[in-house]
């Protein structure tokens, strides 16, 4: 049986996403920035796409949505912004998180070099920050907060709304890294106090390579590309527009059917939670209710996280151990060390991120595999076995 479960990496294209990516090609092939009919066709294409998609994510205006290449843009685009912004009022304090996107983290490490202060918050075992965190942790000279909504790794959905209200009360700018959240849960840009929003059109059933940064009316946005005036100036290069087109499409599909979708994931999520957490000396990573409805984390003490992929995979499930970003490392997950959990457990950590296609005879497939292939590879481990013979500790 084939079982993809690494959905929080990428999912796959559904068919009317596709269709509409075809039909973009075949009739808004123009350039949105010619003024002949051409032109003007695929413009009205263009913000049209742009209208649905701002009043999907309960925006005010459609100008305050702007297109990118996908998350990590976005991301980068808003929080160098917001820096740029607060320096000229004196202010270089910004406050995260410690298990953010690397394509926060890393933007964040770029501005402590130009002379920012970075301060980033505990998430304990929980996977979950406090918004009486972030209000203890704003100062005067704070100029943005960034919380990721939902956690790419462990599926832990954040307070948004509350830490929103929290910073729109300090008048400080709040971002929200939205990429696993948009499509999985109801997100509301004015309803949760959000300034800034970034989401990407492939974690919900859409085409790669095209993504959206929310921006509230008022806030200045810092150019990351330059020549050209699309996307009022703040995004040179010509719109893709089967990609914009088609991600317009997946986004209202998906939301459309949420509520029903989330039943179902639910229930074959916690199936994997309680049949995994039967495997003697496993761990949940995160909060047990307080996450998407699809993605479960665990760690298997004993093993190497590598290994258990490899396996599964030939037994035909495709998983992963984390972040599709950091595959190659050997490094131990961030967001697991975050927890506050030892690098020799966090070695061993397993993602399983299902979906609306997922079958209950997939889920059954699953626990009746890792279990097996967990108990093969402790078996084979001069580590498990100096546990077991009480050489060492068990830390599970």
């Amino acid at each position: 049986m084939y079982v993809y479960a690494d959905n929080a990496a990428t999912t796959k294209m559904s068919p009317t996403a596709i269709q509409a990516m075809t039909d973009a090609i075949e009739q808004y092939w123009g350039n949105p920035s010619s003024l002949h009919t051409t032109g003007q066709t695929a413009k009205e294409a263009l913000e049209a796409a742009r209208a649905e998609i701002a009043q999907l994510l309960g925006a005010e205006s459609p100008r305050e949505i702007y297109f990118t290449s996908g998350g990590s843009e976005a991301d980068n685009q808003a929080i160098l912004s917001a820096a740029q912004f607060g320096a000229r009022k004196g202010k270089k304090h910004i406050i995260s998180t410690k298990f953010e996107h690397h394509a926060v983290l890393h933007t964040l490490q770029k501005l402590q070099k130009q002379g920012y202060e970075v301060e980033l918050l505990d998430v304990h075992e929980t996977g979950i920050v406090t918004p009486e965190q972030v209000k203890n942790a704003l100062r005067p000279d704070t100029a943005l907060v960034t919380v990721m909504y939902a956690n790419n790794e462990i599926g832990t959905v954040q307070p948004i709304r509350e830490i929103g209200a929290v910073c729109r009360e300090a008048g400080v700018l709040f971002h929200t890294d939205a990429v696993q959240a948009v499509c999985h849960i109801p997100v509301s840009v004015r309803e949760d106090n959000i300034d800034m929003l970034s989401l990407s059109a492939h974690k919900f059933h859409g085409p790669k390579g095209i993504g959206v940064l929310y921006a509230r009316k008022g806030i200045l946005l810092r150019n990351l590309i330059e020549g050209g005036a699309q996307e009022r100036g703040k995004r040179a290069g010509t719109e893709n527009m089967p990609a914009i087109l088609s991600m317009a499409v997946a986004m209202r599909e998906e939301m459309a059917q949420m509520d029903a979708v989330t039943a179902k994931l639910t229930t074959m999520r916690d199936r994997l939670i309680e049949g995994l957490t039967k495997i003697p000396h496993s761990r949940l990573n995160g909060d047990r209710n307080q996450r998407v409805p699809a993605t479960v984390n665990f760690c298997f003490e004993g093993i190497e996280g590598e290994a258990l992929l490899l396996m599964l995979d030939a037994e035909g499930i495709q998983a992963s151990s984390g972040s599709a970003c950091t595959s190659g490392s050997l490094d131990p997950s961030h967001v697991l060390l975050a927890l506050g959990l030892p690098h020799e457990v966090a070695h061993g950590s397993l993602r399983l991120s299902i979906d609306a296609e997922t079958t209950d005879d997939e889920i059954t497939h699953i626990l009746t595999v890792v279990p097996r292939v967990v108990s093969y590879l402790r078996n084979m481990s001069p580590v498990w076995e100096a546990l077991e013979n009480g050489e060492k500790e068990h830390l599970i």
